[in-house]
This record gives C-alpha cells, structure tokens and sequence, in this order.
C-alpha cells in the first residue's frame, strides 16, 4: 500500500527549478501589468507583461509537473510496493479533498488569468506600438512616416487587417515569419510595400471613405519657394476635380469617376510597382460596353497579356501612398518655409537645405553632423553679415532641417522619397500618366488623353506677390433678376420650401 506520509512528489531539484521560474514570472507579470495599465510609455511593456514572461511562468509550471512525474517514476523503480504506478484520486480522504478543491480553484484562477492574458495579448499585437515600435529599426521609417500622416489617428490594423477573423489569422501567420525575419536579418532594406498582398480597399478605406457621397471640387493652393536668394515664393491656385457620386442618382464625375461602381476598370502592369501599364480596358456595368487600350511602345503580344493577371482598379491604385508618405527635400523645406519654422529671409535658405537634405548619407548620425555643417559653414563664410545678424535664425533652421531629415530619410533602413512612387499626381513619379499618356489606344483609334483640365484647372499664379495668371474675376449673377444683391441676403428668399 502506497505510504500517504512519504514526502511529497513535488520534493525534488526538477519541481523545486520550475516552482521558481513560475513564482519569478508572476511576480515580473504583476509588476509589468502595473507599469502597462499605469501607461509607462515603452513598447516592450506589452510584449513582456503578455508573451514572454507569461511564456516563462507556463513553462515553470509544466517544469514542475514534470519533475513531479520524474519523482514518481524513480520512486516506482527503487521500490515498486511503494508508491503506486498512477496516483490516486479517493475524495473520502480528508486530505486529497483539501487538495482537489485547492488545485480546482488555482486552475479556474489560471484560467481566467489565462484567457485575460490572452485577450491582452490579442489587443496588444493589434496596437500601433507593437507594429511600429518593437521591431523598432525595421519599421522605423514606416512609424515615423505615419504618424505625420493624415491617417495618424486610424491604427495601422485598420488598413493592414481590417475586420474580420479571416484576415486577423493571416496576418498573423505571415507576422510569424515577419517576427523571423528579423530575429535572423532575413528582411529586405527597403522594406518592400505589400502591394500583392494588400486587403482590397473596398474592405478597408470604403469603411470611412464613401465614394458614393458627392465631393465636388477643391481649391488647393500650393506654394514653393524658389532657389534664388530671396527664396521667392511661388503661389499656384488649382481646382482640383474630385468629384464623386452615385450613378443613381446622377452626380457621376471627376476623379473619383474610376471607382464608380458603374464603371469597372482593368488593367495589366508589367512591373512589380505598377507603375509601367501595359492594357487597360474600360467597362460600363450597365450596358456591358467595353474598351481595350494597349500601350503603344509595350513589348508583350496579345497572347502574352492575355495571359497575365488583370487587376481591378480601387482606391488604392492611386492613393498608393496614403499614409507611410516619405517627403521629398524641396516639398518639405516648402512647408518648413510656409509654416515659419525656417526664417525665409535667411539668403539662399531653400537652396542650401534642400543641398543639405539631398546628399548621400550611409547614417542618420553621420548627415545629421554634415546638415550642421554644411549650413553653418555656409552661413559663417559666404554670409558673415547674416550669420553675426540673425545667428539664432540660423541656428533653428539648422535644427529643423535635422528634424525634416530625421522624419523623411532613413539610411540605415535605406528609405527616402525615391524608394516609394507616389501616384497621387505627377509631380515626382508618372502618377496619372501611367494610363493618361496619349500612348494608351483602342482598335478603334479612341486614346486615353493627357489632358491636364480632365482632373484640375489652374485659377491663377503669383510669384513674389505679382499675379502671372489670374481667372478673369466676374461677379455673381443671379438666375433670376432681384435688383441689387448687396442689400439681401440668401436667406432672405432661400427657405428650403418651393419659393
């Protein structure tokens, strides 16, 4: 008979090791939640407080179990009428009633501190610190980027998973290997955008963005400073045809005329960016009407583009760029100059950060030094007068060039504004002119043009305060005449009711 007074299974180095490592992780975990929920800001919080160090108490505790079977097993051979092969479970025992409600309770407790733990876990993978902070170097560029974007305030699972569990696991079988790569430095530098394996924007963007809804047109202004030593401003005014619309209900036009449903656009790329279109073809949904345009210097037969893959066009194909945007040097010194954060009256200014912002540099540390540098050498010889008059000024411009270079350019991970094409517009990359080129020409003769007032019309033009093109100005005329317009108001006549 098995002697209840021998000492218990749990009395051995195995079970003591494993007993230690559960007791130390508990302890880590309950300190590292308190740091979370009381918001320590550091993005190892998360993954300690509910992966790893709850990794380390389950494998203390299978650890001690382990030992306890070990123990059993060693107690078994040294004296087999001794201890029995397999425990015992007799609840009539006063003892081993005590312990099965104590062990029943620690295990509906693990549980409950499990699946919370777990739920933890979930939230925190999904968090913007976990995507853009952890792997910190890696995805460095991509978190800087958004959080100076227009979407800063929409978390990085919004676009990248969106609802629904389908998506939620494949993200999170190809973060798996993600987490591998850059434990072994298997990543690419750049890192690629994921433009094959991007959820459709229909599933994403259409969840706020509702291209149905009218939008009309923007005026936009946009403003560039010259190179020369004033660093004059230039002020382009432009109508921008957003457009919009449902085909119900008739308002169909401008830009946002490619995402109607009662249009279905295809199109083949030869190249992994989509920037080089090979075919287009252009179909009205209602009356199935249908046309093909190919590229008049593509170098694929028709067989050959037939067998390629066609892609539908949506939101995305444009707004490529949406919210990692790298800024390029002379477009980010134009805002610097536009907000005030660099002096415009500092001669040459545009010109020489903009130098400084462009050259070749292996680290951030090594063209941080050289922006300083090059500007303060510049500023302390060639314009003495400037450097002993305006020092200050010169001094914080040197510093937000440093910045600007800090959020557009990563060397160490390779990225800058030449990496990513951006297709909204033309300004730097083909953009529009991927298909709206003149070379893209139906059987029938029929192109798709490069017609700049098809997506905006410029209002007018001023550099340095002199107007070099201006829209002729009229006043408003009223349908109906109502005499002198200055002594009513809209109001007056417009009530919402028939008048």
């Amino acid at each position: 008979m098995p002697d209840s007074n021998r000492p218990s299974l749990a009395r051995n180095v195995i079970s003591a090791a494993g007993l230690v490592i559960a007791a130390v992780s508990l302890a880590n975990i309950i300190f590292l939640v308190f740091a979370d929920v009381t918001g320590v800001h550091n993005p190892y919080v998360g993954i300690l407080a509910y992966a790893v160090v709850p990794a380390f108490m389950v494998g203390g505790l299978l650890l001690f179990f382990v030992g306890m079977l070990v123990e059993r097993r060693r107690r078994h051979k040294m004296a087999p009428d001794a201890i029995a092969r397999y425990p015992s479970l007799d609840l009539n025992s006063p003892r081993v009633r005590r312990m099965a409600i104590i062990w029943a309770f620690g295990i509906f407790f693990f549980i409950i501190i499990s699946l919370l733990g777990s739920y933890r876990m979930y939230e925190y993978t999904d968090s913007d610190q976990f995507c853009g902070l952890v792997c910190h170097k890696v995805m460095h560029p991509e978190y800087t980027a958004y959080l100076q974007s227009p979407h800063a305030r929409v978390g990085c699972v919004g676009c990248h998973v969106g609802a629904g569990a389908g998506w939620y696991v494949r993200s999170k079988l190809s973060g798996a290997y993600q987490v591998y790569s850059v434990i072994a430095h298997k990543y690419p530098e750049p890192i690629p955008s994921p433009v094959e394996n991007l959820r459709p924007s229909r599933e994403t963007c259409e969840r706020c963005h509702w291209p149905e809804k009218f939008f009309g047109a923007q005026l936009k202004v946009f403003t560039h400073f010259g190179y020369d030593e004033q660093n004059t401003p230039r002020e382009i005014r432009m109508l921008i045809k957003t457009g919009g619309g449902s085909p119900t209900g008739g308002l169909v036009a401008g830009i946002h005329w490619h995402m109607f449903n009662q249009n279905e656009i295809q199109y083949i790329a030869s190249d992994e960016q989509r920037q080089n279109i090979e075919w287009v073809r252009i179909r009205n949904r209602k009356t199935n009407e249908a046309t093909e345009y190919k590229a008049q210097d593509s170098k694929f037969t028709d067989a050959q583009l037939a067998a390629m893959p066609k892609r539908t066009m949506d939101c995305i194909d444009c707004h490529n760029r949406p919210t990692h945007i790298y800024v390029p040097p002379d477009r980010a010194i134009d805002r610097e100059l536009l907000a005030g954060r660099i002096d415009r009256t500092l001669p040459f200014i545009k010109s020489k950060a903009v130098e400084a912002l462009s050259g070749d540099y292996k680290t951030t540390p090594e063209a941080l030094q050289a922006i300083d540098k090059s500007l303060r050498t510049y500023y302390s010889t060639e314009q003495p007068a400037v450097w002993n008059t305006k020092r200050p000024a010169v001094e914080s411009a040197i510093k937000n060039v440093q910045i600007v270079f800090q959020n557009t350019r990563f060397p160490e991970m390779k990225v800058d504004w030449r990496v990513h094409p951006d297709n909204i517009g033309h300004f730097y990359f083909k953009g529009c002119f991927r298909c709206h080129d003149d070379q893209h020409v139906a059987k029938n003769g029929k192109i798709i043009p490069k017609d700049c007032h098809i997506c905006h019309d410029v209002l007018g033009e001023q550099q340095a305060g002199n107007i070099m093109f201006e829209v002729p100005k009229n006043e408003f005329q009223h349908p109906v005449d109502i005499g002198d317009l200055r002594s009513a108001t809209c109001a007056d006549c417009h009530t919402g009711k028939p008048m």
